[in-house]
């Protein structure tokens, strides 16, 4: 049987939501390089590099919850759909914005988070529509892995961009890139199986046999998941982790260029490592859960063990590297650090769908939003210790640190049971 016959509808779907995860952390990352030629050409001091990488996560707050709950009344197609176009229109306006100055330039990195905020929240919708149980994990691990793929494109390519046409440019491109993945999205994928005409019966039917006892219904008001314990376990972890993915997505450029005094072309291949790690063993990790689950360990178990494994590898490699001055020994510790990390794609991750598998959409929404509160705050404050003190190691021992409690709190109150139906 040919490839395209064997081809299931389930597995565009996937590959389209892994690529606007791509796309969203190319178009999110190359500004965290480009800042370093701007701030020359702008005159920006550290504290105001700070802010401008902050102010994405402002906008990126505003619409967690919304894209959440958009998504799951209507359709993670539509949401995403438009997300994509609003975040690229606004990265395609980053460079006017920041000729006409920092106010207009915050404004417009609002504008991109808030396009970007949806992004998780709708494609998570849609999985609990279109992906069957016994697939999720797979599948989430192999989406998120677009984050680290993103990003190396991200830190890659935009140094090369800069050298040969400009930091303009590196906005430019990239912001095509999300209107050129529109058009596959809007003609090959819809909100639900049922929507799809060209969706073969014998998918269908496994995918609604798969899905049973998990069908639209509407959604408890959003306060009411913050009444349990277990909600409250992704939530700290869902905030310890982001603070320290978007502390090293926002500052590892700087960090390598001039804490370890590496020339700025060299800069992307160097950081590109860490993430590259975090690429593969996502899948990798994502298969083990799984695995684990199918052998009969309990569902709560993996997740804890998983998430012992991510944070644990997390705060020990910012620890050490914290002491490092060589920096290819900082990377490689970074490296490790980043493929020990993945593992927590089964734990927090898809922890979602075990506790709210009808409400997955609005549940990771309501995560996502504390989520990004670290790349306000944590992108921020680690300006203004590095500012103030000139410390890249406290920089890493603060991340350590937050990185620890969320491990804590998560071993403690986290929950592999469904709780909402």
């Amino acid at each position: 049987m040919s490839f395209v016959a064997d081809w299931q509808r389930r597995y565009t779907v996937v590959g389209l939501s892994f690529l606007a995860v791509v796309i969203c952390y190319v178009d999110r990352v190359n500004i965290s390089v480009a800042i370093i030629p701007m701030s020359a050409d702008l005159g920006w001091d550290l504290e105001t590099r700070g802010i401008v990488l902050s102010s994405f996560f402002a906008g990126y707050l505003l619409l967690q919850i919304v894209g959440g709950r958009l998504a799951d009344r209507f359709g993670g197609k539509i949401v995403l759909g438009i997300g994509v176009l609003v975040w690229s229109l606004f990265t395609l306006l980053t460079p006017p914005a920041a000729f006409l100055g920092l106010g207009i330039l915050l404004l417009a990195r609002i504008g991109m988070g808030m396009g970007e905020a949806v992004t998780f929240p709708a494609f998570y919708s849609l999985y609990g529509r279109w992906i069957p149980v016994g697939e999720r994990a797979r599948a989430v691990a192999f989406s998120n892995s677009g984050i680290p793929l993103g990003t190396i494109l991200g830190l890659v390519v935009t140094p090369i961009i800069v050298t040969h046409l400009g930091w303009e440019w590196a906005f430019y491109l990239f912001g095509v890139l999300g209107i050129v993945w529109y058009l596959p999205w809007s003609w090959k994928v819809t909100a639900s199986p049922d929507e799809d005409p060209t969706i073969s019966s014998e998918e269908k039917a496994y995918i609604e046999s798969e899905l049973a006892g998990s069908g639209d219904v509407e959604s408890p008001a959003w306060w009411t998941f913050l009444g349990y314990a277990p909600v409250w376990a992704i939530i700290v972890a869902h905030f310890c982790n982001n603070w320290s993915l978007y502390v090293l997505l926002s500052w590892l450029p700087t960090f390598v260029s001039e804490g370890l005094g590496v020339d700025f072309h060299s800069v992307g291949w160097m950081t590109m490592i860490p993430h590259l790690a975090s690429f593969f063993f996502l899948n990798f990790a994502g298969n083990i859960a799984d695995r684990l689950i199918a052998s009969g360990m309990e569902v709560g178990r993996v997740r804890k063990l998983m998430q012992t494994i991510g944070f644990g590898g997390i705060a020990g490699s910012l620890l050490i590297v914290a002491e490092v001055e060589s920096a290819w020994a900082a990377i490689a510790v970074m490296a490790v650090g980043s493929a020990l990390g993945a593992f927590v794609t089964g734990g927090f991750s898809v922890n979602h769908m075990d506790i709210a598998p009808r409400h997955a959409g609005t549940l990771m929404g309501i995560t996502n939003t504390a989520g990004t509160i670290p790349g306000i705050i944590g992108v921020y404050v680690s300006g203004l210790i590095l500012q103030a003190t000139g410390s890249w190691a406290l920089v890493f021992q603060v991340t350590a640190g937050v990185t620890l409690f969320g491990l804590v709190f998560f071993l403690i109150f986290a929950s592999g049971r469904r709780i909402f139906d």
